[in-house]
């Protein structure tokens, strides 16, 4: 991570770790990074770390800010360059930033519980029956899983929470029978009007 080393001697705090943000430095003991000699401002400027790089700002000082001799409002730093604040020097020995970003592994929901009558059980929501299925991953859920995004002169979309792809309703057990039983009209019906037509023809 980037560092800066007091080099002006009897002063705490030689080694200043910067951290990622708006690093106040400063005489007052409510800086990030204080410290503590005359020709220190109580805010005397702030060092920006960012992906970017590090960047100085000077905070009004009464002393001014420099880096290598040359008074500054706002400017980069590199490393081996020494900053000035008042009397106190400063070397900024890296600019390195380092981001560590933490690994995790999503937990997997347990697998759904099917019970006697074939109702499947929510598998985040165990007291709740599952009423849609992802087209995607098929993963099951409530009605509370499912993400809703509502379009403007459309219907909604029901969106997996795990993968965000497209959920579809699981059908019922009661629905299932009147689809069945439906069906079954619909195909007599049809068998009838076959029937009457073939005599139809039949006859001419």
């Amino acid at each position: 991570m980037a560092r800066l080393l007091i080099k002006t001697e009897g002063l705490k705090n030689q080694t200043l770790e910067l951290r990622l943000g708006v690093n106040q430095i400063g005489r007052s003991p409510e800086c990030d990074f204080s410290i503590d000699h005359p020709t220190v401002s109580v805010n005397h400027c702030q060092i920006v770390l960012s992906n970017d790089g590090v960047m100085i700002r000077d905070a009004g000082s009464t002393n001014g800010t420099f880096v290598n001799g040359d008074p500054v409002r706002e400017a980069w730093l590199l490393p081996g360059q020494m900053v000035s604040l008042g009397d106190v020097e400063l070397f900024v020995e890296s600019t390195e930033v380092n981001v560590a970003i933490p690994q995790y592994e999503r937990e997997r929901p347990k697998p759904p519980v099917v019970l006697a009558d074939g109702v499947i059980l929510c598998p985040r929501h165990s007291h709740a029956h599952a009423t849609h299925r992802c087209t995607h991953c098929r993963e099951v859920m409530c009605n509370d899983c499912v993400h809703v995004l509502r379009l403007k002169g459309g219907d909604p979309l029901l969106l997996c929470p795990l993968c965000s792809h497209k959920c579809e309703p699981i059908p019922t057990i009661q629905t299932r029978k009147k689809k069945g039983f439906l069906g079954f009209l619909q195909d007599t019906v049809k068998l009838k009007f076959r029937s009457s037509a073939g005599r139809g023809k039949a006859k001419r």
